[in-house]
């Protein structure tokens, strides 16, 4: 049995440290190299860990290709003004800039014509502020 455990001596090669991996021929690291072989801190192991916090959600009225927000339509509309009847900000509503400034234009003209509501029913008929 003593014979079987003989001492471990590397070789020459195994001595020296291994080479960085060669590149493709498109310039691309090797998938080893770009952290894709399972070595994440993913909950599989399987996946990287992604930088820079949540993915930013796409815009609703671009996603809908919807070419002008219309005042009428005020079902749409509602998705955007809370239960307290203020118009909800971009991160909530997660539409860009430009549709967030023609949302709010179109719900005010709305407001206006009485198609939404300025504030809640809860909060009109309760008379807050008055004693």
């Amino acid at each position: 049995m003593e014979d079987l455990e003989t001492e471990y001596e590397p070789t020459i090669e195994e001595e020296t440290e291994p080479a960085a991996p060669a590149r493709r021929p498109d310039g691309a690291a090797p998938e080893a190299a770009r952290g894709r072989a399972g070595d994440g801190p993913g909950p599989d192991g399987d996946r990287p860990k992604r930088r820079g916090g949540r993915r930013r959600r796409v815009c609703i009225v671009c996603a809908d290709h919807i070419k002008v927000v219309d005042y009428k339509n005020v079902s749409f509309l509602r998705r955007f003004v809370s239960d307290r009847g203020r118009i909800e900000t971009r991160r909530k509503t997660s539409a860009c800039a430009k549709h967030q400034r023609a949302l709010a234009t179109a719900i005010k003209r709305a407001r206006h014509l009485a198609l939404l509501p300025y504030t809640a029913e809860h909060v009109r008929g309760a008379g807050m502020g008055h004693r």
